[in-house]
C-alpha cells in the first residue's frame, strides 16, 4: 500500500497542474480563440513566481510567500496573454502562428533575465511548502493518506479552481456568452453580446491560469527552474482536446497523464519497474508517447467549439 500511496501523491504533482492548464485553455477555445502558448505562458508564470520566492523567502518564509508567489505568477500570465488576446482579436493575426511566436518568446527571455538578474540560468529555491500531514483530515482511512499526507496547498487550490471554473462556464450568464461566441460569433453579436470583449476575457483567464500552472508546476517536482517547464503547456493542450472540451473528460485525462508522467519520473523508487531493467529514457518519454497514439485514434471523434480559431469579422455579420 506504501507504493500504491506514494504513486498517487507523486500523480497528483502533475495532474494539478495539468488540469489547471487545461482549464485555461478550454476558456481561451470555449470563445473560439486557438491557444497553443501555454506552454509559453507557463514558463514565464513559472520564472516569475520562482524568482519572487528566491528573492523574498527569507523575509517571508513558508506559505505567505507561496501565496505572493502565485499571485506573481497569475498576474504574469495575464499579462502575456494581453498580447496574444490583441494579435488574435483587433489584429486578426493568425491565432496559431501568435501562439508559436509567444512560445518562442517565452524561454529565451527567461533565460537572458535569469542570467541578467542571478548570474544564471538556474534560479534556485528552497522548497518548504510541503505539508506533511493535515491535521484531522490525514487520519481519515485510505483518503487520508492518499490526500492529506506529503501534500502541498497548491493541490487544493487546484480542485478549487477546477470546480469554480467549471460552474462559471456552465452555470453562469457569463458561461453561457463564452460558450456562445466560440460556437457562433455571429449569432452572439445580434443579441447584443460584445464578442471582442468576451473573447478578451476567455484569453486572459486562460493566461491567467497558465502562469499559475507553471509554478504549481515546478513547485512539489523541482528545487530549480531552468527556463522550462518540459513541454507541459503542450501535455495541457493534449489533455484540452483528449478531455474532448468537456472538465469533468479533462479531470480524468489530466489525470491519467499525470499518472504516466509519475511513473516516468519515479520508476527507480518502485522495485517492480525498478527490476524490469528497462533503460530510463523509456519510461520518460512513455507520457509524450501515448500522447500521440491517444490523440491519433481519438482526435477524430472530439469536437471542437465551431467557431474555433475563426476570424470575427462584425462588419460581415
Amino acid at each position: 500500500m506504501n507504493v500504491f500511496y506514494f504513486i498517487f501523491q507523486q500523480t497528483m504533482f502533475f495532474t494539478i497542474p495539468l488540469m489547471i492548464v487545461a482549464l485555461g485553455g478550454l476558456f481561451s477555445e470555449k470563445s473560439g480563440i486557438v491557444n497553443i502558448a501555454l506552454e509559453g505562458k507557463m514558463v514565464l508564470g513559472a520564472f516569475a513566481g520562482i524568482l519572487t520566492i528566491a528573492t523574498f523567502q527569507e523575509q517571508l518564509p513558508g506559505t505567505p510567500i507561496l501565496i505572493i508567489a502565485l499571485i506573481v505568477a497569475t498576474l504574469t500570465g495575464t499579462v502575456i496573454s494581453l498580447f496574444h488576446a490583441y494579435a488574435s482579436i483587433h489584429l486578426n493575426a493568425d491565432q496559431v502562428i501568435s501562439g508559436i511566436a509567444i512560445n518562442m518568446f517565452a524561454p529565451a527571455l527567461v533565460i537572458y533575465l535569469s542570467r541578467l538578474i542571478t548570474g544564471t540560468q538556474l534560479v534556485n529555491f528552497t522548497n518548504q511548502f510541503r505539508i506533511e500531514a493535515v491535521p484531522f483530515l490525514s487520519d481519515i482511512p485510505v483518503i487520508g493518506q492518499m490526500f492529506f499526507r506529503n501534500t502541498y496547498l497548491t493541490t487544493f487550490l487546484g480542485f478549487g479552481i477546477m470546480v469554480i471554473g467549471t460552474i462559471i462556464l456552465f452555470k453562469t450568464q457569463f458561461g453561457l456568452r463564452l460558450r456562445a461566441c466560440g460556437e457562433h460569433p455571429g449569432a452572439a453579436d445580434s443579441v447584443g453580446i460584445n464578442v471582442a470583449k468576451i473573447r478578451y476575457i476567455g484569453v486572459i483567464t486562460s493566461g491567467a491560469l497558465a502562469g499559475f500552472g507553471g509554478l504549481v508546476l515546478i513547485i512539489p517536482s523541482f528545487s530549480v527552474f531552468s527556463g522550462s517547464v518540459s513541454g507541459y503547456g503542450f501535455l495541457a493542450l493534449a489533455v484540452l482536446i483528449f478531455g474532448g472540451w468537456n472538465p469533468v473528460k479533462i479531470i480524468f485525462a489530466a489525470f491519467f497523464f499525470g499518472l504516466l508522467q509519475a511513473t516516468a519520473s519515479s520508476f527507480t523508487a518502485i522495485d517492480f519497474l525498478r527490476n524490469l531493467n528497462i533503460p530510463p529514457h523509456f519510461f520518460r518519454m512513455t507520457p509524450y508517447v501515448a500522447t500521440l497514439l491517444l490523440l491519433s485514434f481519438t482526435s477524430k471523434n472530439t469536437v471542437a467549439p465551431k467557431a474555433l480559431g475563426q476570424v470575427y469579422d462584425k462588419g460581415k455579420r
